[in-house]
């Protein structure tokens, strides 16, 4: 399956170029913000294109031309003011929906974040517009057409992965190694059971692929 990869250059992202680049399965078209950015992944043998979710979203569709999949990985980051936030991780990620659906790529998973569906968990959250913004993004996702798997990972860690997790509609507030979530996104694609699903994720004591066959 030939994969668009958005926000190859973040901290997830990372780690899925690495899995997409060494596939059997799938192969890699990878988008970031800068041509700096592009080269470096050219340099590293990764088909790259430059493109920016605050752009058109005729030129999105035209970067995924020839895609059948869509992986969403991408954030405004925590640096960045709460403009960035509905910019990037709200309308961004609408219109990379939008592209993908006009690009005829319809198979598609976005990172969102540990319970963005349940509005009462983050009610008093320091970080409320920030689940706002996936909770909606989720919720337009899931009114599209495409056939879409939405990974709400925990508190995102550095840690090497462990390749075992817990994946579920609602668990408690946990955390996971960033490796184990690009591997859980890269194990879905194909995963018939993540098929218009959206789970939680943790780190946990199943493996990945049987955690997903499982939720």
């Amino acid at each position: 399956m030939k994969v668009f990869l958005i926000g190859a250059n973040g901290q997830v992202g990372k780690h899925i170029v690495k899995l997409l680049q060494t596939s059997d399965e799938h192969t890699l078209r990878a988008m970031v913000r800068s041509e700096e950015q592009a080269e470096a992944l050219k340099q590293s043998g990764v088909e790259a294109v430059t493109a920016n979710l605050e752009g058109s979203v005729d030129d999105l569709a035209a970067a995924m031309e020839g895609c059948e999949a869509v992986i969403f990985s991408a954030g405004s980051g925590g640096k960045t003011g709460l403009d960035k936030t509905l910019l990037v991780d709200l309308d961004g990620a609408v219109k990379s929906m939008e592209a993908a659906e006009k690009a005829g790529a319809m198979r598609y998973v976005i990172v969102s974040a540990i319970q963005a569906h349940n509005r009462e968990s983050w009610k008093d959250s320091p970080i409320k517009p920030y689940m706002a913004a996936k909770h909606y993004a989720d919720r337009m996702l899931i009114s599209s057409p495409l056939n879409y798997t939405i990974v709400r990972p925990g508190g995102l860690l550095n840690e090497p992965g462990t390749g075992k997790v817990m994946a579920a509609e609602n668990v408690q507030r946990s955390s996971i190694p960033r490796e184990d979530v690009a591997k859980t996104v890269v194990a879905a694609l194909t995963e018939e059971n993540t098929f218009r699903r959206s789970f939680d994720l943790i780190s946990g004591d199943t493996p990945i692929e049987e955690a997903l066959k499982s939720i």
